[in-house]
C-alpha cells in the first residue's frame, strides 16, 4: 500500500512538472509576445495600446513608445502567430483608423511577398526607418504655409463649393473611381521612390530634353505651324477623304481575304522556316565574319562611288554610260545592213557608202566581201606560213641540236681552194641549169612547187586539179632549180 502511494505522488510531481513546462512555452515562445521596434520621424499622436493590422485585419497592438538617441519614435509592437516571425523589407506606417477619426491611428503592416527569401527579423529587432511612414497631420502641413497662401486656399475651398454646387451626385461618383486610381499610383510612386537614381535620372533627362526644346523654339514654332497647314490642306479635301473612308471598309474586306490567304501561305512556309532552323545557327559566324568584310569593303565602296560619279566633265562612269548611247547608234546605224547580191563581183560597191547601217553593219559586209580574196590566198598557205617561219626561226631542232639550213651560190667560173671541196666547179649549177631558172614564163607555179617534192605527194597543191585547169591555171612542173 505504501508503494503504491508513493508511485502515485511521482506521477502526479511529473505531471505537474510537464505541465508547468508546456504552459511556459506556450507563454513565452507563442502568441503575442513576438514584438519588434519600429524606428518612425514621429510618432503622430500614437498611443500604447493602438492597433496592429495587415491587410485591415489585427495582428497586434502597441506595446511602448519611446524617444530615440537622434529625436526618433521608437515604436515597440507586438504581433501575433498568424504574421509572426517577421521578415525584412516589411514595411509599417502610421495613419489613421478612419475619416471621422480625430486622434484615432494605428500602426498597418505591409508584408513581403511569401515567396520572399529574406531574412526573418528576431524576436526584438528592429524595423529599419528606411522601412516606415510617418503619418502626417493638417496642422503641420498649414503650419509651412503663409498668411496670404492661407487666404487664397479659402478662395480655392470657396471656388469648389461653387463648382460642385448641383454637381454633388456627379461629384461622388467620380471620386468613387478615384480612389482606385489613388490606390494604384500610390504603387507606381513607391515603385518611383524605391528606384530613386532613376527617377532623378529621368527628371535629368526630362530638363535637358525641356532645354533642348527651348533652344529650338523657332524649329518648333516652324513645326506647329507645317502641321496647321496640314490640316487645313486635310480640311479642303474633306470630300475626297470622305470618300475615301467611304471605300475603307471594301478595302478592309478584301485585305481581310488577302490576310486569310497569307494566313495559309505562312503555314505553308513552316517546313521552310524548320528546314532553316539549323542553318540559321551557322549564320552567325557567317556574319560575323560579314561585318569584318564589310568594314573593310567601305574604302571600296566610297572609291566606287567615286568611279561612278565624281564632279567634273568626262571622269565618271555615269558620263561613260550617257556616252555610250551614241556609241551603240554609231555601232548598230539606222538601216539594215546591204552587202550586194554577189560577193564576188560586187564587193568594191556592195557597202553603204552612207554608214547609215552602223560599223557593225560595215564590218560584216567587209568580212563577207573578204572571202573571196581569203579563198584566193587559201592555196598559198604554206608559201605564206614558210615565208612567215623563215623570218621568224633560223632553223629546225631535231635530236641532234639545231639546223640551219643554209645555201650558197657560185658562178661556173669559181676557182677551187684545195682543202675545200666543197667550193668545186663540180658543186655549183651548170650552165644548162642556170639557164633554165633564168627562163620566162615562169610565174605560173602551183602552190608549194619552190619545196622539195614531200613524201606523200602533197606538194605542189592542185586542190585535185581545179589549180590547173584553163589556160591561166598553174603548172606543177614549174619547180625550182635544184644542185647535184
Amino acid at each position: 500500500m505504501t508503494r503504491s502511494t508513493g508511485a502515485g505522488r511521482a506521477i502526479a510531481i511529473i505531471a505537474l512538472v510537464a505541465g508547468l513546462v508546456v504552459l511556459g512555452f506556450v507563454l513565452f515562445s507563442g502568441g503575442d509576445d513576438y514584438a519588434v521596434t519600429a524606428e518612425f520621424e514621429n510618432a503622430s499622436q500614437l498611443v500604447t495600446g493602438n492597433q496592429v493590422v495587415v491587410a485591415g485585419a489585427p495582428a497586434g497592438s502597441v506595446q511602448d513608445i519611446a524617444l530615440g538617441p537622434h529625436g526618433q519614435a521608437l515604436v515597440k509592437f507586438s504581433v501575433s502567430s498568424d504574421y509572426a516571425p517577421l521578415r525584412e523589407g516589411t514595411t509599417a506606417q502610421i495613419h489613421e483608423t478612419s475619416l471621422s477619426s480625430i486622434a484615432g491611428r494605428q500602426v498597418e503592416l505591409t508584408l513581403p511577398p511569401s515567396n520572399s527569401k529574406a531574412r526573418f527579423i528576431p524576436n526584438g529587432g528592429e524595423i529599419p526607418m528606411s522601412d516606415t511612414t510617418s503619418d502626417v497631420d493638417l496642422d503641420q502641413l498649414f503650419n509651412t504655409l503663409n498668411p496670404k497662401t492661407i487666404k487664397n486656399f479659402k478662395h480655392v475651398i470657396q471656388g469648389f463649393d461653387i463648382s460642385y454646387e448641383g454637381s454633388a451626385k456627379q461629384a461622388n461618383q467620380g471620386f468613387r473611381y478615384l480612389n482606385p486610381l489613388l490606390s494604384t499610383s500610390r504603387r507606381a510612386f513607391d515603385q518611383l521612390t524605391r528606384d530613386t537614381p532613376a527617377l532623378n535620372s529621368l527628371l535629368v533627362n526630362t530638363s535637358s530634353l525641356s532645354g533642348a526644346l527651348a533652344r529650338r523654339a523657332p524649329a518648333i514654332t516652324e513645326l506647329v505651324h507645317n502641321v496647321d497647314l496640314t490640316m487645313r490642306a486635310l480640311a479642303s479635301q474633306k470630300v475626297a477623304l470622305a470618300a475615301t473612308i467611304h471605300k475603307l471598309p471594301g478595302f478592309m474586306r478584301e485585305a481581310n481575304t488577302t490576310f486569310v490567304n497569307l494566313r495559309a501561305a505562312l503555314d505553308d512556309l513552316d517546313p521552310l522556316v524548320s528546314a532553316s532552323k539549323p542553318v540559321a545557327n551557322r549564320l552567325g559566324p557567317f556574319f560575323r565574319v560579314l561585318r569584318g568584310t564589310a568594314h573593310d569593303a567601305v574604302p571600296t565602296v566610297t572609291d566606287l562611288q567615286n568611279i561612278i560619279r565624281r564632279p567634273g566633265p568626262q571622269n565618271d562612269l555615269v558620263e561613260l554610260t550617257r556616252d555610250a548611247v551614241p556609241l551603240a547608234k554609231a555601232g548598230v546605224g539606222s538601216g539594215s545592213p546591204n552587202c550586194g547580191q554577189n560577193p564576188s563581183t560586187d564587193y568594191l560597191h556592195a557597202a553603204d557608202h552612207n554608214f547609215t547601217q552602223g560599223a557593225l553593219g560595215e564590218t560584216r559586209c567587209a568580212l563577207r566581201n573578204g572571202l573571196p580574196i581569203l579563198a584566193f590566198f587559201r592555196p598559198y598557205t604554206p608559201e605564206l606560213v614558210g615565208w612567215f617561219n623563215d623570218f621568224g626561226t633560223s632553223g629546225v631542232t631535231d635530236a641532234n641540236g639545231g639546223v640551219g639550213r643554209i645555201e650558197s651560190t657560185l658562178n661556173p667560173f669559181s676557182f677551187s681552194i684545195p682543202g675545200f671541196p666543197l667550193l668545186t666547179p663540180t658543186s655549183v649549177l651548170t650552165p644548162s641549169q642556170i639557164l633554165a631558172a633564168l627562163d620566162t614564163n615562169n610565174a605560173r607555179r602551183c602552190p608549194g612547187n619552190l619545196e622539195r617534192t614531200a613524201e606523200d605527194h602533197s606538194n605542189p597543191f592542185t586542190d585535185g586539179g581545179n589549180l590547173t585547169a584553163g589556160p591561166t591555171g598553174c603548172l606543177p612542173k614549174q619547180t625550182a632549180p635544184v644542185g647535184p
